[in-house]
């Protein structure tokens, strides 16, 4: 059933989409209604719920753009699907902000393919990353995923391996520029974001620990599925598909090095996990088992946003 719901990309499963991440965010947002009391806040609010809903686009665009899943509404469902997983990124501003710009760099890195204005897109995506890594410090590896792109693509251009290092001058300047005008310490700034930490000891109640479980097993479910299955996918797309695998395991050590950590940090492999899924039910022509996988998935998200209200 959810898959024939699914299965064509139509104004009905969007709108389905929408309502759910509305009754979600706010069911998780009323829990405390301080926040009410405060304009600033309520529109800190409306400002996470519009990066979140632009983040649906934003994946259905690169997956249908990219033609890495065919015109069916699967990707924004298990977009939905993963983040309820981990409910309390609805209340942290900094990963949803630093996320919307690693989905503009990936739009661009997987589009790369086309090497239809390739100098643009590696310093589109260089710019995005180094933007995304202000409000999340460890963001910057995901500039691997650029120099991967190169060497996909466009490696022969020696110009292609220095824009990455003229956005980074871009972003210092504008950088540079804002700590003056609002009277920021940059060096006190970077202090604090650059360290490395792996303690993964941060878990306030079982509740969180159950659920980065359950994420880790369907995470490898389906990253174990593409990599076995990518050589009977068709060539074209293979060079994308590597960069989204590539893209998940990179998110994986951004959580794994970052201070502060939470499960909050794992909305960085969401997309990348997100890609795989969708094609993985593509690549399955087997109804029931695409509506176990669905159900299996829905029970586990529901399971763990509830629990952790």
């Amino acid at each position: 059933m959810i898959t024939s719901v699914f299965k064509k990309s139509t104004p009905l499963n969007y709108s389905l989409v929408v309502i759910l991440i509305l009754v979600f965010f706010f069911m998780f947002q009323i829990r405390e209604t301080s926040w009410i009391n405060s304009y600033f806040t309520i529109f800190q609010k409306l400002s996470l719920l519009c990066f979140i809903l632009a983040s649906f686009f934003m994946i259905n665009f690169i997956v249908k753009k990219n033609g890495l899943s065919k015109d069916n509404g699967y990707a924004i469902f298990f977009y939905l699907l993963f983040i309820l997983f981990f409910p309390t990124i609805f209340n942290n501003p900094d990963v949803i902000y630093a996320n919307f710009f690693i989905l503009l760099a990936l739009r661009r890195l997987v589009s790369l393919q086309s090497l239809k204005a390739s100098k643009e897109k590696i310093f589109d995506a260089s710019f995005w990353i180094f933007v995304a890594s202000l409000f999340q410090f460890w963001c910057v590896l995901f500039l691997i995923l650029v120099f991967i792109s190169i060497v996909f693509h466009v490696s022969r251009d020696y110009r292609n391996w220095v824009l990455p290092f003229i956005a980074l001058l871009a972003v210092a300047l504008v950088f540079t520029m804002i700590s003056l005008m609002f009277n920021i310490n940059a060096v006190e700034f970077f202090q604090k974001r650059a360290v490395i930490d792996f303690r993964i000891d941060y878990f306030k109640n079982n509740y969180e620990n159950g659920a980065l479980s359950i994420y880790v097993a369907v995470a490898l479910f389906f990253v174990v599925s593409m990599i076995t299955t990518l050589s009977n996918r068709p060539q074209i797309v293979h060079a994308s598909y590597k960069k989204v695998v590539a893209c998940f395991f990179i998110a994986a050590l951004v959580f794994i090095v970052s201070p502060d950590k939470s499960n909050d940090l794992l909305l960085f492999s969401i997309a990348p996990l997100t890609i795989m899924a969708a094609s993985h039910i593509e690549y399955v022509q087997q109804k029931l088992n695409n509506e176990i996988v669905f159900y299996v998935l829905i029970l586990c998200s529901l399971f763990t946003f509830f629990s952790q209200l």
